[in-house]
């Protein structure tokens, strides 16, 4: 059987169930052959904590999968673990009008390191961790089993694989490859989601509750989206009977698809501008040349990657919040999110006030946003709290 004993007087965060042991909690190994394989967890005086995955290249040498003594981690465990988050998700599963959303949310459902997205007759999966890798064809197999879908389909492509010396990888785990686009809805619209080739595992599904909220600000108003990727806020700024909208990213592919988006929803796409350029830099001209909205959306990909960019993303933060709030109207709204976990909610309003200092701007917070809810965040994880989110009332 496969061991890792603590050093004395670290088994304070497992006790906590935390599911993380970082390297220099771990006095000693005994028995592990392959990384991702299942080890018994003890205390330095021999009280048996739990089961967890070891990873070797990690500083996170284990993930824990359960804090029971002396816990059994099989199929069985697996298949208990999945029809949970299933549960969890049930008024999602049923509701007709929703056809995207999280099954699986890693850490905080208790599957370290293993993502499941639904979009309609498709799941795509992200496998991040060695645990997750060991495992991944028995999760497969069990979602086949509980779930009528067409294909399942891998994008284990984010950086956390490095971390765990992992290449990445995507392709087709079962059943047929989803083609270039799908479609899926959100309420009263549809957008087209590239499963294969787009952010995340195609779409920003945890923002899903967040753009919702849109249409409450967006009547007769100048919109403008930054980092609008596909168009997910501005479609429901348009639904919202929004005077205008603006949508700026860097992809021009991205913004084709935005296109197809807004005419697929019979829309009017006279009222859009899409503009492929750099959101720094286009935020500038725009307070040159003296133009102004009413509604701002600044929903930016993560800034920081690790505890050393904080700095440096911060400041990336502030300056697009100050040149957001120069651009808003008296009683201009903006919707401004950080999705960079090692960026908390206190840091993050922080980072905001001072840009409204820096502005001169008066500025109200008249809202608090996050991930929606099927993207949970277990009590003792709070590290699985990632998105945050503002809505603030300018001048």
């Amino acid at each position: 059987m496969a061991k890792v004993i603590l050093r004395k007087k670290r088994d304070a965060s497992v006790h906590r169930r935390h599911p993380w042991i970082f390297s220099n909690s771990v006095h000693r190994v005994e028995g592990v052959e392959q990384r991702g394989e299942t080890v018994q967890i003890y205390s330095a005086d021999g009280a048996s904590l739990g089961a967890g995955a070891w990873s070797p290249a990690s500083q996170i040498r284990v993930r824990i999968w359960s804090f029971e003594a002396d816990a059994t981690i099989d199929a069985d465990f697996f298949r208990e673990r999945l029809m949970q988050s299933l549960r969890f998700r049930e008024a999602l599963r049923r509701a007709p009008a929703i056809s995207a959303y999280r099954l699986v949310n890693a850490e905080s459902d208790g599957l370290p390191g293993i993502i499941v997205d639904r979009y309609g007759e498709y799941l795509v999966c992200q496998f991040l961790s060695a645990g997750a890798e060991y495992w991944k064809e028995e999760i497969v197999r069990q979602l086949t089993e509980l779930l009528p879908v067409e294909g399942i389909y891998e994008r284990s492509d984010g950086e956390n694989r490095a971390r765990e010396g992992l290449s990445p990888v995507s392709g087709v785990l079962w059943g047929r490859e989803p083609p270039d686009t799908v479609e899926i809805q959100e309420g009263k619209l549809r957008y087209l989601a590239d499963l294969r080739k787009g952010h995340k595992t195609g779409f920003y599904l945890d923002q899903r509750e967040n753009r919702a909220m849109i249409p409450e600000f967006s009547a007769g108003a100048d919109v403008l989206n930054c980092f609008a990727y596909t168009g997910g806020f501005g479609l429901w700024a348009l639904q919202g009977g929004a005077g205008s909208l603006t949508n700026v990213d860097t992809s021009a592919d991205a913004l084709a698809l935005a296109r197809r988006n807004i005419d697929r929803n019979g829309l009017d796409s006279q009222r859009v501008e899409n503009i492929s350029a750099d959101v720094f830099q286009l935020l500038r001209k725009f307070r040159d040349a003296d133009r102004k909205f009413d509604l701002i959306v600044l929903d930016p990909p993560k800034f920081a990657g690790s505890a050393g960019q904080v700095k440096r993303a911060a400041r990336g933060y502030k300056d697009i919040n100050l040149l957001a709030m120069k651009l808003l109207r008296p009683g201009g709204t903006l919707f401004t999110f950080s999705c960079s976990g090692h960026i908390d909610p206190p840091l993050f309003q922080k980072i905001v006030a001072g840009a409204a200092l820096d502005a001169g701007a008066d500025v109200r917070i008249i809202r608090f946003l996050s991930q929606g809810a099927d993207h949970p965040v277990a009590l003792p994880f709070p590290e699985g709290l990632y998105l945050k989110g503002l809505v603030c009332r300018v001048g």
